[in-house]
């Protein structure tokens, strides 16, 4: 997946680094066996909620925490991050219990095993590992009726180190889900189906929430789409109102059935159903029985018991049957909605969902036991610093809390930064403040004033905490770190950019603006973009010589057409020919001069006939009841795709993105994959099932049918027609299993078939695109990448149409409905400056999906519901577009330094 790089480090804030020194010291004693004491042994670890579930006759069926075990005897991996630097993974697990150097039970996350792997490097978590033993993992949430951000329509990763919290005085880490973001596995086994009855319980930051489709965790349909009410039972917390909501403002604590968000019996308010706005960590629990009976729980996970907010029937049930009896698929979701609605901000700390229902007295335990976790805030924090540039100054304050539980005493806080930075305590030459006392619970704070290098570059702030327990459960010196990552670059501002009009949806433009008093030499400097569900690509290259004069801009405009693969010896020309790739054909003939690239990489050619524009990239198939994903391996020479339309034998292909980008030759085209569902129940024995949809269906496919522990793979032997009563599709081995109407079933198809085989391995969700025949040239032409511009002066219904002229060209389009556009230096290793865009809020988006999370936390505050640039819509004329007001302002804010303006000036000064 193609990431902007982002400096030499990870943002958010890094973990607390904790060393303790051991010094063994040996000697020869003279003691009788008698006399010699017995060795200290090492803690028993307490119960977990999924031992407590258990021995109330109700037992996990799925069990998530990034925090800590959830049972006693748990020694796995919680979760697994990747540094997006090199993709490599590591599992965090659990620290072991341990007599020295002071009695320690273990059980709770190895944090310190993630600060290391992942230091100065930006990780994502992958994987959320279930403990229950039923193999029902948590992965990257696969596309559905709402399509995620991320690479193929998944949704994006959570960074992993963006909810620092301590969880019995030691450092962990939550999910910190932002709009864009989920975790899902549709082929679970082992959940309730059906009206069967279940518990589910999870634990949340009580302060990070928004309005948005939604923050769930629980039980949801098998295929990421709405599929009908009554099919989901899951906790949820936030504010929106489209289906339900309690008394006050909000947040609330309730339960998603699909189709519904509810308080009580009512589709909508549910007085009894409290605001919950002083808890910092909160529990909220679901439980539905097996019968017209569900309660709806919640409770201060820090202090006290569960409180009942509704026990009874279920919604709507003495006058209709939405739900009940219940109709639960049984697969298992976090942070979004059954549909894949992701426009969700929360953050997840742990939960489980139960076989059977839980009695009263059972969830009043496990509300116990989480209280005596003893979940808490991060020892040390660090206020936002923004974008510094060269010798500017900057206010950051250090708050230590101390939730050890016994005094901190001498708590000394430091503040160090990049080499070449300065930094002092505010008013002072003090490099650090000291505190004589700090007594459990309570907070400190100091503020430094940090002074920027007189050169570009990226690094961190390390704050730095040393105190001394002289009581309690770890005695001795201590310490904790956190840092967050700065920037100090050029201020050099991408001010405006237009994404469309109404009559022209590829007339965009972008335009950079010096607003400092010195001219800037931007030779080199790159722009990106990724687009919504697409890998990123380069838009420019800023060509050598160019200053940028105080007060001056600098405007790039769409080319009429662009390279959509790559030429050159790796290219489509050479021995086949000097024929182009691109973009768009409109306005394109024989007979015409273009000019390919720009700058010193610029060719002018002539056009000697004109094919096929390239199609809009499908993706190879996302098996999403099964997946999340599955793997065609190197020296393939077959890819199942989603939509085989536009591919032609004989032209070009390409597959993947980046590294792994691949060009081949068509040589076959067959059909697409197929994602459907049973139109009626199939019984065990059958050699016949009746499917919704059928017309991609050949005789010799594979198809898998039902999810889970009921799964099973069949062989096509004869297609016929759909529906229930259709003559459905005939099979060549009888069923091993019965299944209901409604499963799902998947057919990968016969794809598309090319030569010479691939060098790589390709996954799910990865572009696969028709190139279409493209342009053949009077001549070939050298190397030049995929986006390098196509420019042709003649085209005039394409491309960006304005005046004045721009400087440059670039060749790839910007997505008109969500993505993100970055500046980076001429090492390509400083984000200067970006964009982070999207759709307006909505019952099923906070404030957007987040296409690139690790810019957007760079450019602005992600707290509440996420913060991004609101792209503006088409318009007649000249249109609207996104502009800095007044022009270069930039609080690192994205929702407040862009306006919409209607009358968007290229080239020149802004106005709203």
């Amino acid at each position: 997946m193609f990431r902007p790089p982002i400096g030499r480090g990870r943002l958010g804030t890094l973990a607390a680094r904790t060393a303790t020194a051991l010094a063994l010291i040996g000697g020869a004693l003279a003691v009788t066996p008698q006399a010699q004491a017995a060795p200290p042994t090492a803690p028993d670890r307490p119960q977990g909620p999924c031992d407590i579930y258990a021995a109330g006759g109700t037992p996990c069926v799925a069990a998530h925490s990034t925090t800590r075990a959830l049972y006693s005897t748990y020694n796995g991996p919680l979760y697994q991050v990747m540094r997006t630097s090199d993709n490599a993974t590591r599992d965090i697990g659990v620290v072991r219990s341990a007599a020295h150097p002071s009695p320690d039970s273990g059980g709770y996350a190895d944090a310190a095993a993630q600060d290391a792997f992942c230091d100065h490097v930006v990780c994502v978590i992958t994987k959320i590992y279930d403990q229950s033993g039923t193999g029902n993992d948590l992965y990257q949430a696969p596309p559905g009726t709402f399509r995620g951000p991320a690479v193929g329509g998944y949704d994006t990763l959570a960074i992993a180190d963006m909810a620092p919290i301590t969880i019995g005085g030691h450092k962990a880490y939550g999910v910190y889900i932002m709009p864009g973001m989920g975790y899902r596995n549709n082929n679970a086994t082992g959940l309730a189906k059906g009206d069967e009855p279940e518990g589910i319980y999870y634990v949340i930051d009580g302060t990070h929430y928004d309005s948005g489709c939604c923050f769930d965790y629980g039980n949801s349909s098998t295929n990421s789409r709405a599929v009908g009410t009554g099919t989901m039972e899951t906790t949820y917390f936030g504010t929106a109102t489209a289906w339900g909501s309690g008394s006050g403002p909000g947040p609330w604590i309730m339960a998603d059935m699909e189709a519904g968000l509810f308080s009580g019996y009512n589709a909508k308010q549910n007085p009894a159903d409290p605001t919950v706005d002083s808890w910092r960590f909160v529990t909220a629990v679901v439980d539905g029985g097996g019968g017209n009976q569900w309660d709806l729980r919640g409770g201060n996970a820090q202090d006290g018991p569960l409180t009942t907010f509704y026990s009874g029937i279920r919604p709507g049930s003495l006058t209709n049957s939405s739900y009940y009896p219940m109709h639960k698929k049984g697969a298992v979701l976090l942070g979004t909605g059954g549909d894949n609605g992701n426009g969700s901000s929360g953050t997840f700390y742990e939960g489980v969902m139960t076989k059977g229902y839980p009695s009263e007295a059972t969830t009043d335990a496990v509300q116990a036991n989480i209280v005596a976790a003893k979940y808490d805030v991060t020892r040390l924090s660090l206020s936002r610093a923004t974008t510094f540039t060269p010798r500017s100054a900057q206010d950051v304050t250090e708050t230590f809390t101390n939730t050890t539980g016994s005094a901190a005493v001498g708590v000394k806080l430091s503040l160090s930064a990049p080499g070449g930075w300065t930094t002092s305590v505010k008013d002072t030459r003090d490099k650090s403040a000291t505190f004589p006392s700090v007594a459990p619970g309570e907070s400190v704070s100091a503020t430094f004033t940090v002074t920027s290098a007189d050169r570009t570059d990226a690094g961190y702030l390390t704050g730095r905490a040393e105190w001394t327990n002289p009581s309690g459960p770890v005695k001795g010196r201590q310490s904790a770190e956190s840092a967050q990552a700065v920037r100090n670059v050029l201020p050099i501002k991408i001010n405006e950019v237009r994404f469309r009009t109404s009559a022209n949806s590829t007339d965009q433009f972008v335009e950079l603006y010096n607003p400092s008093a010195d001219e800037v030499d931007i030779s080199g400097w790159t722009l990106t973009t990724t687009p919504s569900g697409s890998p990123g690509t380069m838009l420019a290259k800023i060509p050598a010589g160019t200053r940028l004069a105080s007060g001056a801009y600098y405007l790039l405009g769409l080319a009429g057409s662009g390279l959509a693969a790559p030429t050159g010896p790796t290219g489509p020309t050479g021995p086949t020919g000097p024929t182009v790739n691109v973009r768009s054909t409109t306005g394109f003939a024989a007979g015409q001069q273009i000019d390919i690239d720009t700058g010193r990489e610029r060719e002018t050619r002539t056009i000697q006939s004109v094919g096929t524009a390239a199609s809009p990239a499908t993706t190879l198939f996302v098996p999403v009841s099964t997946g999340p994903w599955i793997t065609v391996p190197a020296h393939s020479t077959n890819v199942p795709v989603t939509n085989a339309t536009g591919f032609t034998v004989g032209d070009r292909i390409g597959i993947d993105s980046g590294d792994d980008y691949e060009l081949a030759t068509v040589t076959a085209v067959g059909k697409a994959a197929t994602q459907t569902t049973l139109s009626a129940d199939a019984a065990a024995g059958a050699t016949n099932i009746k499917v919704a949809a059928d017309a991609n269906m050949t005789v010799g496919d594979t198809l898998t049918v039902d999810t889970g522990e009921n799964k099973e793979t069949v062989t096509v032997a004869n297609v016929g027609t759909t529906g229930a009563g259709g003559t459905g599709v005939d099979l060549t081995a009888p069923l091993r299993l019965a299944h209901a109407s409604g499963v799902d079933v998947s057919d990968p198809g016969t794809g598309i078939s090319f030569s010479p085989p691939t060098r790589h391995p390709h996954t799910s969700g990865v572009p696969v695109q028709a190139l279409g025949g493209g342009l053949t040239l009077d001549k070939p032409v050298k190397a030049h990448p995929i986006g390098a511009a196509v420019v042709n002066p003649l085209v005039k219904t394409a491309g960006y149409q304005g005046t004045p002229a721009p400087d440059q060209w670039f060749g790839s389009a910007l997505s008109t409905s969500a993505g993100s556009i970055a500046l980076l230096d001429e090492r390509g290793g400083v984000v200067v400056d970006a964009v982070v865009y999207g759709s307006q809020q909505s019952s099923s988006s906070g404030n957007g999906t987040i296409a690139t999370p690790e810019l957007a936390v760079m450019e602005a505050d992600q707290g509440k519901g996420g913060c991004i640039t609101v792209v503006a819509g088409a318009a007649a004329g000249a249109g609207r577009s996104n502009a800095r007001w007044p022009d270069g302002t930039d609080a690192d804010s994205l929702c407040h330094d862009f306006v919409t303006t209607t009358v968007p000036t290229p080239g020149g000064p802004n106005t709203k």
